[in-house]
Parts: C-alpha cells; structure tokens; sequence
C-alpha cells in the first residue's frame, strides 16, 4: 500500500499527488497487456493538472521495461529469466491499485540481512531499491527520475533481485559443472598433444527449471514473497553451521566458509534409495565416512594425483570382488605401460598378461608393439592375488570414469598426511571393516571365507580349521595362489556412495574440521562465486 504517512511531509502539490495516485491505479492493465484501458478514469480527465515528471505513460513503462535485459529463451539464469518475463509483455508483478505493494517491503528487508550469508547487499541492489522507494512514496521526481523511471526500474530490478536469491539459495550460486569442469591440453607418451574436457563434477544436482521460475513469480502474485525465500534456504545441519561461523571469522576463513556453504546448496537430484547406511568420501579429508543408522566408521583413503584427479560423484556400491583381476585403463597404459612393450620380463615382474579385446585371447608379450597397445585393440590386465594394484578386494559402483574403491598392495602411504597417490580410483585403509559394514548382519562362516580369501586369519573355528587342511597351491613360478572361497559377493540393497569435496566437513565425532585445498577447486568456485561477496 502506499505510505500515506510519508505523503504529509510532501511538498508537492496536492493535486499532483491525486493525480499520482489514480495513476498508479490505471496502470494496473496496461501495463499488463500494453494498452490503455477504456474506463471511468483516463489521463485525458488530467490532462490540465499534467506534469512530464509526473505523467505515467504504460507503454513507456513497458519500453523501459522491455530495455533493462537482453536475454536468451533457453537460458534458466535469473538475468534471462527476468528479461524474458518483461520482454514477453508480463505483468506487474510490485504494484497494486494502491501503489507499490508491501511485497516489495518483505523483499527488500530479507535482501538486507544477506550479510549474514555473507553476500553483499550491492550485488541485490539493495541501496538502489530503497532510495527508488523511497522517492516513488514521497513523489520525488525531477528530469533525471521521472516517474516512469522510478516505476520501471523498481518493478524490474526487485523481480531480478528476487529470483537472483530464491535461484541460487535453491540451487546454487555457482554451476559446479561449469566451475570444476574443464578443458585441458595433454601430451601422451609420444609427444601429441590431445585436447580434451575433462568431467571431474559428475553428480546430478538439481537445476533450476521454467517451471521453478514460474512457480516463483506466482508466489509474489500471491503474496508470498517471504514464504519463497524462506523454502528456498538450505536446510542442512553443516549449512547452518558455517552460517554461524561468519560472524565470528577471519577474512581468510570467511572466504573458505562462503565457499562450502555454496557446496551446501548444490542438492541432489534424485536422492539414491538407503535403508539407512551411506558411504562418504571427502577427497580433501581424505578421509571415508560409513555412516549406519546409529554408527558412524571412519577410515584413511588414498585419491587421485593432482594430475590424475578422483572425479565427485554419486552413485550407489552394488557389489565386491575378491581377489579381483585389474583390467588397466587406456590412460595408464599410453602412459606407463607402452614403454615397456615386448618386455617380458617387466610383465612378469608385474604379473600382467596381454589379450585381445574382441575375443579375449592372451597374446604373446614378445608379439605386441608400442603401437598395437596404443591402438586401443589390446587388453593389458594385472592377475588377481597378492601384488594386484587392487589389492584383495574392490568395491563396485556404476560411474562414468572405470573408478571404484579397492584394497592397495602398498599401504605405506597412508601415514602420509598427503595420500593423492591413485590414478583416480579410492584406496581405502580398511577394506575387510567396510565390506562388513556393507554386509551388515551375515553369518560369521561368510565373512571367514572372505578373510581367508583375503589370507586374512579366520575367527571360526570352522575357519581355522579349513585354512590347516587346505595347502596353498602354486602357480608356474612357484608363487603362493590365494585360497578362493569366495570371489563375489553382492550389496543388498545397494549403498549409497558419495564422493565430495568440502574442505569444511564434520569428522566422525561431528567436529568441523578444515582440509587443504588438494585440487584447487577452492579457488575455482570462488571465481565464479565473489561476484556475490
């Protein structure tokens, strides 16, 4: 409603302001529709008390209107879709038959108080809405701010400053996609360069749609301005907790709590189905999180080299092999595998065979060139067991990258504080713990035949009195073979896997801990996000 209250101190004449004010009522449809509405009232019934500073012209309005954003039709950012609304003929959405409506009060009064979300009130405008409001309500126009001006700006920059918020609080002020992901130029092993985009965020998070903006825009025709904002705060519990952090943090903390708080609002799109158990890998914790009902199990990881990043991703662990074979990604082998082609001794060494893609036959080492296994048409693999880069156990989840979790031949490192030692796959420290964890509730003879599989001791009797009259046998140059009880063992139901990257993130007793920036991706986000600080 208008602030009659603010009108008394006016100096205007009072006639103008009459005439502002049913004005302001007659713009009601023709700004809706671009045309004058025939009626009781016209400006022609004015036209003696007219003012240029003062006159309200609809069609100027919707001009103005129509000139504040370019945009294009299929882009869902909060610019487009404010310039499309306008640009489509819609209607004033921040006046009513008593002026600018109260809504505009409720929205600018949350847009205040983004400074406790760490975000800048200039960004939203705020300062240049109230001043506009201010003059709209105390009919201070002159030349450079006619009414007109006044009417079009606060109607279109208060519809941009609000989907700006309810947007990026929904779902993000940063496009993870666009701001992790990337295109990178790499020189194999012999010497070409290849230029590639390299997915390394592959999570599906929810976007913003048509439908969201449309949805938006009705709630301020309903009044609910405040209601929207509100729905489309985060709600998890680690959000609120950095939220509360600000206040109280350095310049340089602040900037790493803004930045997870961003992370907090990319949402998932289609929550993975649990009974309750979840696995979570923080990269830069490096760090595994299984989460139960009522538990919480935490252990050491090793990830990706900073060259040979681990992707994000969500997916769900649907079964575990023991004793699994390593078939070697193309990538390892243009990059450590070709240089040792036709040396036999460096494949036995490592216990590697060669066969055929399309038929699976084993080849000859002595036989295969640098450019066969370049060619991509043979299958360097790694023989189960002891030695396997593996390791005795590997987790399997569907993903885009051949990545999994998997037992490691050589824990040394995890008493490193710094475990990027992977070409992308997780090694995780505990492997028997987590395939327990996975299992849950089975018979005690099950996880035996996995430890003695895994030539780990068994706890049954039953166990340890197959292991005395059960002998290893030997292979063809004498090497111990494991004991093959078990090779696959199916997760039912599935677990949800998540694989993240916050360098704020609760340990397992709930304690925020801060994590270094291992991949940059710290910065990456902050590029696109500090336009807003």
């Amino acid at each position: 409603m208008l602030h009659y209250q603010s009108w008394k101190g006016c100096q205007k004449d009072s006639h103008l302001t009459i005439l502002l004010f049913l004005m302001v009522s007659w713009i009601l449809a023709g700004c809706s529709n671009g045309s004058t509405q025939k009626g009781d009232l016209t400006l022609e019934a004015f036209s003696s008390l007219k003012t240029p500073v003062f006159e309200i012209t609809p069609s100027e309005i919707q001009s103005a209107l129509k000139r504040m954003g370019q945009v294009g039709k299929d882009s869902l950012t909060p610019d487009s879709r404010t310039a499309l609304y306008y640009q489509e003929n819609g209607r004033m959405l921040w006046f009513g038959r008593q002026g600018i409506s109260d809504k505009a009060d409720t929205l600018i009064q949350h847009l205040s108080q983004v400074g406790t979300m760490g975000f800048s009130d200039a960004y939203f405008k705020v300062k240049d809405l109230e001043d506009d409001l201010q003059r709209f309500r105390s009919l201070d126009f002159d030349k450079q701010h006619s009414v007109n001006d006044v009417i079009a700006r606060l109607e279109y920059r208060l519809t941009h400053a609000y989907l700006t918020y309810v947007s990026g609080q929904r779902y993000g002020f940063v496009n993870p996609k666009k701001a992790i992901n990337r295109v990178e130029s790499t020189p194999d092993s012999l010497g070409n360069v290849k230029v590639r985009y390299v997915n390394l965020f592959d999570m599906a998070i929810e976007q913003p749609t048509v439908a969201f903006y449309q949805q938006a825009i009705r709630k301020i025709e309903n009044d609910s301005v405040g209601e929207m904002m509100k729905e489309a705060e985060p709600q998890s519990r680690l959000y609120g907790q950095l939220r509360q952090r600000l206040s109280s943090a350095t310049e340089e903390d602040r900037k790493r709590i803004l930045i997870n708080m961003e992370r907090c609002r990319w949402r998932e799109q289609t929550p993975i189905p649990t009974t309750g158990k979840r696995i979570i890998v923080n990269v830069p914790a490096f760090m595994l999180y299984a989460y139960g009902p009522d538990s919480v199990m935490s252990m050491k990881i090793g990830c990706g080299t900073t060259k040979t990043k681990t992707p994000l991703l969500s997916s769900a662990i649907e079964f575990m092999q023991i004793n699994p074979e390593w078939n070697i990604p193309q990538s390892i082998i243009n990059n450590d595998v070709l240089h040792h082609a036709g040396d036999s001794s460096y494949f036995a060494r490592h216990r590697y065979y060669i066969a055929e893609r399309a038929t699976g036959k084993k080849v000859a080492i002595q036989s295969v060139s640098r450019a066969m296994l370049a060619s991509g048409k043979y299958r360097v693999s790694q023989n189960g067991g002891r030695g396997n880069s593996l390791g005795r156990i590997v987790f399997r989840f569907k993903n885009n990258f051949s990545v999994y979790l998997h037992d490691t031949s050589t824990p040394a490192f995890f008493q490193n504080a710094w475990r990027g030692v992977s070409h992308g796959c997780v090694r995780v420290q505990r492997p028997f713990d987590l395939a327990h964890f996975l299992l849950g509730d089975i018979d005690a003879w099950t996880l035996d035949q996995i430890r003695i599989s895994m030539d780990i001791p068994p706890v049954t009797e039953k166990g340890r009195d197959y292991v005395r009259s059960h002998a290893l046998d030997e292979d063809e140059n004498g090497r111990k073979l494991p004991r093959k009880l078990v090779s696959y063992m199916p997760v039912k139901p599935h677990v949800p896997l998540y694989i993240i990257y916050y360098t704020l993130y609760p340990d397992q007793n709930g304690q925020i801990q801060t994590y270094p920036d291992v991949y940059g991706y710290d910065q990456s986000v902050w590029n696109h996000l500090k336009k807003f600080i």
